[in-house]
């Protein structure tokens, strides 16, 4: 008996697995679009560069594998347990008195399994990513020296040099035909011509740098410079520095947002104390994490009970019914989380209430289905 229970639960996983994997790299990909959208337009006008933007995608990765991860659970159940009903699989487990609540037995394990990482997730790996995006935007945003430039528009890039381009896009990051014009404090001006220019802003020096290539440095003495005459350098590509910061560019603590706060110390903070953030706020932040992760391991067994319908009705309606349960009790969390942080509600009621309705229902739903299918194979055995 037990090693056919654990070929079962081999088999059942086995079909869960490619599902969710795929499920939950496109629910990761729909997610990081249309930020990525939004942050590569905002970052090239800023001047900044790929890895910049690379990086402020990594931090958003942990915000989106705590939405991605219960909806991909949920979406591999439902079609595992759907394609083995359509083949008639369940029938035959069931057949042989192997009930809804076992089959869903391996399942509830991964649930458990996903809850305690989502417990790392949303306590830990969340608020110390959701600090470095915030971070890491306000350093690519006020750091360095960014204009809007226009074609033929004359620059000033410091008091003693100035730059235009005949032709500029993207933002004014990408520039061709570009001349530049520098004076030392020793009167020699630089005049540098090429054929194309790109404005970046270094990630490792925070200053601003002009990439060009396909030019040349012409090094002109003003009248009544002794001893020196007129040079001209070719080059493919050189590096100039366009501006320097003028002091360290530094991004607040953090900690000031109790979504920035890891759950011990949240639960620091709520013992003793911490100036700007209420009592009701770290609470309600508190119990929303644990709520979040507590409801995981209740989503196999409504999936299991909504994928099993009747051989006339369709199964997108399954589908569309557990997707509106679950979007629903997010929301619902969600807006229990704000009025119970404002105080406009207390906590047990706006989250808890909610959480114990969804980890009580799901499985009441799988044990109905379950009873009434047990019902059905006592009406057909033949006496």
């Amino acid at each position: 008996m037990k090693q056919r229970a654990s070929i079962l639960d081999r088999y059942l996983l086995w079909q869960m697995m490619p599902p969710f994997v795929i499920a939950l790299f496109a629910m990761l990909v729909a997610l990081l679009l249309e930020r990525l959208l939004v942050l590569f337009d905002y970052l090239a006008s800023a001047g900044s560069s790929l890895a910049t933007c690379i990086a402020l995608l990594t931090d958003l990765l942990p915000h989106y594998f705590g939405i991605a991860l219960p909806a991909a659970l949920c979406i591999s159940v439902f079609l595992t347990i759907h394609g083995m009903s359509d083949n008639n699989e369940i029938d035959a487990l069931q057949a042989g008195r192997v009930s809804l609540l076992r089959i869903s037995r391996p399942f509830m394990i991964v649930g458990l399994l996903l809850g305690a990482v989502s417990v790392l997730l949303y306590g830990y790996i969340q608020p110390v990513a959701r600090y470095d995006y915030r971070a890491g935007f306000y350093f690519a945003a006020h750091t360095g020296w960014a204009p809007h430039l226009q074609a033929g528009m004359f620059a000033s890039t410091s008091d003693t040099a100035v730059m235009t381009a005949d032709s500029v896009s993207h933002g004014g990051t990408h520039m061709r035909r570009v001349f530049i014009r520098e004076v030392n404090k020793n009167g020699l001006a630089h005049i540098i011509t090429a054929r194309r220019g790109m404005l970046t802003i270094s990630d490792k020096t925070r200053s601003t740098q002009m990439d060009l290539w396909d030019g040349e440095i012409v090094d002109d003495p003003f009248p009544g410079v002794a001893n020196h005459k007129p040079t001209v350098t070719h080059f493919s590509h050189v590096v100039r520095v366009i501006d320097h910061p003028a002091k360290e560019t530094t991004f607040r603590s953090r900690g000031i947002d109790e979504r920035e706060l890891t759950l011990f110390e949240l639960a620091h903070d709520l013992r003793y104390g911490v100036p700007g953030i209420e009592y009701r706020t770290l609470r309600a932040e508190i119990d929303f994490r644990i709520a979040h992760a507590l409801a995981i391991p209740f989503i196999p067994p409504l999936a299991v009970a909504l994928a099993i319908g009747s051989r006339r009705r369709k199964s997108v309606w399954g589908l569309i019914a557990v997707s509106g349960i679950l979007v629903g009790f997010d929301q619902m969390l969600m807006f229990g989380h704000s009025l119970a942080a404002t105080g406009r509600l207390p906590i047990w009621l706006a989250i808890w209430v909610p959480e114990a309705l969804f980890c009580i229902g799901c499985p009441a739903t799988l044990l109905r289905r379950s009873r009434g299918s047990w019902k059905r194979r006592k009406l057909v055995r033949p006496s």
